[in-house]
């Protein structure tokens, strides 16, 4: 690249014709020599052979600026051109006039093509505010040619004040319709040289924003009602609009009110009820609420009134009634039952909590109720999660539930079994491999943990494990990125990441069998799930769950277990843990023909097993072989606990149940007022 500074020696400057003349040389010049010329002026490089960029660049006589020259022959090519400079454009003769009249004359037109083309309406006025250029979006605007207003007062086209410009304004604004479009009409001055030589004033056809702006009001609108709708579906509902002409009602409505729908709809209540509530919220604006409305027939209704509101403005009310016997008739039931108000109250929180996947765990023991609490409370925070608990006892259940109860609901839950993962396979599993990495790899494939990016991977059996392997887990424990197989590249992740095991990693850490630091990283918040064994008050829910489960897939159904079978179900240690237990019912549902499952339907390794004394203490089945429903063992569980203990906080300690709910279940069996 060579370059040379000159002064520009013309006294009009690089005007139009002479940057033509100059855009005509340095063409030649580009051919001649294969170099492109550039100039520079005020720190601003552009094309000599592009004609309003040099016009913009406003080069004045003994401006000084740089002739640039990038290509095979630069010297030649930037003496050239810097001759034609010296020279004062003295040489030019009638052919290279005419290549510059002919440079012009495609620039105008290729300005022109442009100016009405625009996709606004354009009108340019002098300083006599007369119109000089009209383009061919205004034509159609105005319905009228340019040849009809070039030359004639820009007031005679839109003769308006707000767009008259002010001294100390650059320019006005203001929104107008005309010929039915929306026009957003922008006026600014037009200055050449530091001199006002007219105004330039730029319509901008508005119409379709203007209408997509109704369309989203009137969506958000019906969106609004919608949801009130929704909301109080429940109860009998009426919607009016400012008016007060009714549009809708619910069959609730017309049921409480003993009205048909021809009765209301499209009806005033001006008309309806011209003294009422709904006839002073539409005036007022102010809802009403529980207002308590004797009818004619000694029918009561509780009415709420509220305002529909939209952007602020009133746009119409809603109007909900309660029939008050149903709520008289609710609060003597409420009554009747106050016995299990406590009972009940959990059950509400239960259902009205969003993790309703934790109801699937079945189990009512202290400690399966302060897993569930640690696991709910986690779910709601990133930290790691450590599931210790021995096989069966539903350690992919908590893991999905803290994963559908957390902020990564919305992502994938990958589980990974980390006992059947080949060592030479583990990095290309989890953290996947680029295209010819290794011998098969034909083609990039994403591991584990970018699958579970925005999600959960769950890390079972991590104690299994080899030293070699856990240093690649704790990597990503501590960076939350991977690598995958055969690439340079690092991907973030964003995940949770849960493990389950039911090794002792205590003990695995002293004998350095597992690393202590990614211990420390995995037991951030453990879970421990108790074995069956040691919540034996939960095996009468479990048989209950899979009885109930598998009684689908009979034709006859089994009416109930007998009590030497019970007790041999409480007295088996279940090393299995829930999944023994439901694979036995499993089998038991598919082969057994009775009516009842008996003692001798168990298989001979559980059949025969005894409750020891502490047991029979504990739950108090009885010892006859009569055939229980499931709700008597629970009432002789609670009945016997009750007169051992003397009182619901101690029973409830015997038998691993919080206290209320050892009260509710008494009250609930008439066992105690």
């Amino acid at each position: 690249m060579r370059s040379h500074e000159i002064e520009l020696n013309f006294a009009k400057g690089l005007h139009t014709r002479t940057a033509a003349a100059v855009v005509n040389m340095a063409d030649r010049i580009q051919d001649k020599y294969q170099v492109r010329l550039f100039i520079v002026f005020r720190n601003r490089r552009v094309p000599a052979t592009n004609l309003m960029p040099l016009v913009n660049l406003k080069i004045r006589d003994k401006d000084r600026l740089t002739l640039m020259a990038t290509g095979m022959h630069e010297e030649q090519a930037l003496n050239e051109f810097n001759q034609f400079f010296e020279s004062g454009f003295e040489d030019l003769n009638n052919q290279t006039i005419n290549d510059i009249d002919t440079i012009l004359n495609e620039n105008m037109i290729t300005t022109e093509k442009i100016f009405h083309n625009i996709a606004n309406g354009i009108i340019v006025t002098d300083q006599a505010n007369r119109v000089i250029l009209f383009n061919s979006f205004a034509e159609r605007l105005f319905q009228i040619t340019s040849d009809q207003v070039i030359g004639e007062p820009f007031t005679t086209l839109l003769p308006l004040p707000d767009l008259a410009l002010k001294d100390d304004a650059p320019e006005t604004m203001i929104r107008k319709v005309i010929n039915n479009q929306i026009l957003l009409i922008t006026r600014r001055p037009l200055v050449i040289d530091g001199q006002t030589r007219g105004t330039i004033t730029i319509l901008q056809n508005i119409s379709r924003l203007e209408k997509v702006k109704g369309e989203l009001k009137e969506v958000k609108e019906l969106k609004e009602r919608l949801q009130l709708i929704l909301k109080y579906v429940q109860d009998g509902i009426c919607v009016m609009d400012k008016n007060g002409l009714v549009n809708y009602v619910n069959d609730a409505y017309l049921k409480i009110q003993k009205l048909n729908k021809p009765d209301v709809i499209d009806k005033n209540i001006s008309e309806l009820s011209p003294h009422g509530i709904r006839q002073t919220v539409l005036k007022t604006g102010h809802g009403v609420k529980n207002k308590i409305i004797k009818k004619n027939d000694d029918v009561m209704i509780i009415s709420n009134v509220s305002p529909i509101i939209v952007d602020g403005e009133q746009v119409g009310a809603i109007s909900i009634v309660k029939d008050f016997r149903e709520i008289q008739q609710l609060t003597e039931k409420l009554n009747q039952v106050t016995s299990r108000a406590e009972y009940l109250e959990e059950e509400l929180i239960r259902s009205r909590n969003p993790e309703k996947i934790f109801s699937n765990f079945i189990g009512k023991s202290g400690k399966i109720i302060d897993a569930l609490s640690i696991a709910l409370k986690a779910a709601r925070s990133k930290a790691t999660i450590l599931i210790r608990g021995e096989s069966g006892t539903g350690k992919e259940m908590i893991a999905k539930g803290v994963h559908y109860a957390s902020a990564y609901r919305k992502g994938p839950f990958i589980r990974v079994n980390c006992a059947s993962i080949p060592e030479n396979l583990f990095e290309s599993e989890l953290f996947g491999h680029e295209k010819g990495s290794f011998t098969g790899a034909v083609s990039r494939r994403l591991g584990k943990f970018e699958l579970a990016q925005h999600g959960t991977i769950f890390l079972d059996e991590i104690g299994e494990l080899n030293i070699h392997m856990q240093a690649k887990i704790l990597r990503v424990l501590q960076e939350k990125e991977i690598q995958r197989v055969g690439s340079e590249t690092v991907e973030k992740l964003d995940i949770r990441i849960i493990a389950a095991t039911n090794r002792d990693l205590e003990e695995m850490v002293k004998k350095g069998e597992f690393r202590e630091d990614l211990y420390y990283r995995l037991n951030v918040i453990p879970i421990f799930l108790p074995p069956l064994r040691e919540r034996k008050q939960d095996i009468a829910l479990l048989v209950e769950h899979f009885m109930n489960r598998f009684q689908e897939n009979r034709d006859r159904p089994i009416l109930g277990i007998s009590n030497d079978a019970m007790e041999s179900l409480l007295a088996y240690a279940w090393p299995g843990n829930v999944r023994e237990i439901e694979n036995l019912f499993e089998r038991l549902f598919t082969l057994i023909d009775n009516d009842y499952i008996e003692a001798e339907d168990l298989p001979t390794y559980i059949r025969g097993k005894k409750l020891s004394s502490q047991h029979i203490q504990h739950f108090g089945l009885l010892s006859s072989d009569r055939i229980l429903p499931m709700e008597d063992y629970e009432k002789e569980i609670i009945k016997k606990a009750l007169e051992k203990y003397g009182s619901c906080n101690a029973a409830g300690k015997a038998l691993h149940l919080n206290h209320k709910t050892v009260a509710a279940k008494a009250r609930k069996y008439n066992l105690i007022n």
